[in-house]
């Protein structure tokens, strides 16, 4: 079984947000290569959501509704999203560890 993985509106806001962040901040070449691992590092994680999304955290009462969380250097990156049937994951918001809520 393999599910869909799509994106609202706000989730590729949210990735286009945190990229920007880090390109917006680096000032070496090191530091713009940071941006491109920390997305493969999101991508790869969001990889998982098509074979098991059941196996991550939930958030809140509701079991569908979900956190996938992305080790990323000393931090990481949080991905809520909702098993919305059989076949479909959708992606609701994506922060970083140190933000205090979803966007």
């Amino acid at each position: 079984m393999s599910y869909a993985v799509r994106f609202t509106v706000a989730a590729r806001d949210d990735l286009t947000r945190l990229y920007d962040f880090l390109l917006d901040r680096a000032t070496t070449v090191e530091e713009l290569d940071d941006a491109e691992r920390a997305r493969a590092a999101i991508d790869d994680g969001l990889y998982g959501l098509r074979r098991t999304p059941f196996i991550y955290r939930k958030a809140g009462a509701d079991p569908f509704l979900r956190e996938l969380l992305i080790p990323f250097g000393r931090r990481g990156y949080v991905v809520l999203f909702e098993i919305e049937d059989a076949a479909t994951v959708t992606v609701l918001a994506v922060r970083h560890q140190i933000e205090d809520d979803y966007h």
